[in-house]
């Protein structure tokens, strides 16, 4: 490890209690030198996240990165809706960044004035294209971001998140990042620094990414940005300080769910629910260590109702409407779905694990 990046990340460990590494003095390569772009689009875009921030100094969470985290305004935009728009959360990604950008962005404007709770980062596949820049070189930019929004920002929480896989199989570029997210992870302090690799999420047992979750093998779909905010979803509401006003909720929590088998035997699968004012989020267990995403998720008084998508093995989905009540700390309901043309009606039940 070079003397920079060891500088960088014993300044960061110490913040608070030491006087931080200057972040302002000329580093020796591009991802830890603030520059902004030259194209006029990235001008505007970075004008209008800096607006965004002064409308919502309210906001208890921004997210900061390139354009996968500028996607959420895209097709991410309906999972943001659900789980983000209430927390007033503001996205400060924009396609086409590198380190280097976001700290040039981070000294001018894009956090303002701003108190979050929270802050998410997932930032530095573009420095990693190439020759571009090296391992160690984006390790440095991550770590200078990290620091940076320490600095400004001493009282948000920063989960910073493992850069994402790329490509459609196993390649060298995906070796690079692993190489950083190694590093990365020793910025994990416990405290104001938390270090999440959700990367294995978009990866298959062989492998490989499918594009259902990445159609180009590098940015998200809708059923990929469902799967990001799940995998962070326990860890974020951990450190806003909403997972003890959550358990108000008697729905929260986990659940042994039942329903009526193919063979007409009964069929147990874990299920994790969590509310949020009238929303329901959560995942139900299809055996081994795969979970369907619970989506569309309402809760109205002591009603449930929701939806789940499961891919059929001979190709295409079935989608399972869900109904329920809240009775005696049970919970009990209808499942439909349409198969093969006719529509299929079971009950469902879910019970606490500990329960009879």
């Amino acid at each position: 490890m070079n003397p920079t990046r060891i500088a960088q990340i014993i300044g960061l460990a110490l913040l608070g209690t030491a006087t931080p590494v200057s972040t302002q003095e000329p580093a020796g390569h591009s991802a830890v030198n603030p520059a902004p772009r030259a194209d006029d689009w990235w001008k505007e875009r970075a004008e209008k996240l800096s607006r965004s921030i002064t409308e919502t100094q309210d906001s208890q969470l921004i997210f900061i990165g390139d354009s996968i985290t500028q996607g959420w305004e895209g097709v991410g935009a309906k999972v943001w809706e659900e789980r983000y728009t209430p927390l007033k959360a503001v996205n400060l990604g924009i396609g086409g960044d590198r380190t280097q950008h976001v700290l040039w962005r981070l000294d001018n404007g894009n956090l303002e004035g701003i108190h979050p709770k929270a802050a998410v980062i997932m930032i530095g596949t573009n420095n990693s294209n190439g020759i571009d820049n090296t391992a160690g070189q984006i390790i440095d930019g991550v770590t200078a971001i990290v620091q940076r929004l320490r600095t400004a920002l001493p009282e948000t929480k920063v989960l910073l998140l493992g850069i994402f896989p790329r490509g459609e199989n196993m390649n060298e570029q995906r070796g690079k990042l692993l190489q950083i997210n190694q590093v990365l992870a020793k910025l994990d302090d416990g405290d104001h620094v938390h270090f999440l690799d959700i990367g294995y999420r978009f990866v298959t047992a062989q492998g490989l990414i499918p594009q259902d979750i990445m159609p180009d093998f590098l940015h998200l779909t809708d059923k990929g940005y469902r799967i990001w905010a799940d995998a962070i979803d326990s860890k974020l509401g951990e450190l806003i300080g909403e997972n003890e006003a959550a358990e108000e909720s008697p729905i929260n929590g986990n659940w042994t769910f039942t329903i009526r088998g193919p063979n007409d035997e009964d069929v147990d699968m874990p299920m994790e629910l969590k509310v949020e004012g009238d929303a329901l989020t959560g995942r139900i267990g299809r055996g081994g260590d795969g979970w369907l995403s619970i989506d569309n998720g309402k809760v109205a008084s002591d009603t449930v109702s929701f939806s789940v998508t499961r891919d059929r093995p001979e190709g295409g989905n079935m989608v399972y409407q869900l109904k329920g009540s809240f009775v005696e700390g049970k919970l009990t309901g209808s499942v439909s779905t349409t198969f093969d043309g006719a529509e299929v009606v079971r009950d469902w039940r879910a019970r606490r694990p500990e329960a009879p």
